[in-house]
């Protein structure tokens, strides 16, 4: 057995695997507030879409994120690249989790806020991309740990 293979997997794993799970549950979150939203005010629609669907682009960071360490995974893989792989794959995992719960809890209040009549939609669209600027940010550090090995 390879350990530098079973850590670089373990690693693109958490990048894949954590990032869309952030992403699913921060989407059904808005999802959710979305529906309650519909039967307050239906004409609104447009405005939940775009809120709910925002927390989805953590699990594309972490697809992303996985996309360039695909290379990495050769016979001739070093402890230090399948070290790193594990290393960036828990940041973009924990950062697209994290982020994209909470993301969809911002979003969820921007829902509710437009559904009880508050013109908030562009508000909650900014506020909506604070948790995200980390996701953005484990993404750039995952690309310029792949430039380091």
């Amino acid at each position: 057995m390879n350990l530098a293979l079973v850590l670089g997997f373990i690693g693109v794993g958490m990048m894949v695997g954590m990032a869309g799970a952030g992403s699913a549950i921060g989407v059904s979150i808005g999802g959710k507030a979305s529906l309650g939203a519909l039967k307050r005010r239906e004409e609104a629609f447009g405005n939940y879409i775009l809120l709910s669907a925002l927390p989805g682009t953590q699990g594309i960071y972490g697809f992303a994120a996985f996309y360039i360490f695909r290379d990495v995974f050769t016979p001739e893989i070093t402890l230090i690249q399948g070290a790193a792989t594990l290393g960036a794959g828990i940041a973009m995992g924990l950062a697209g989790l994290i982020s994209g719960i909470q993301q969809g809890e911002v979003c969820a209040n921007g829902i509710n806020g437009i559904a009880g009549g508050q013109d908030v939609f562009g508000k909650a669209m900014v506020l909506a991309v604070f948790p995200e600027l980390y996701a953005i940010i484990a993404f750039a550090a995952s690309f310029l740990i792949r430039g380091l090995i």
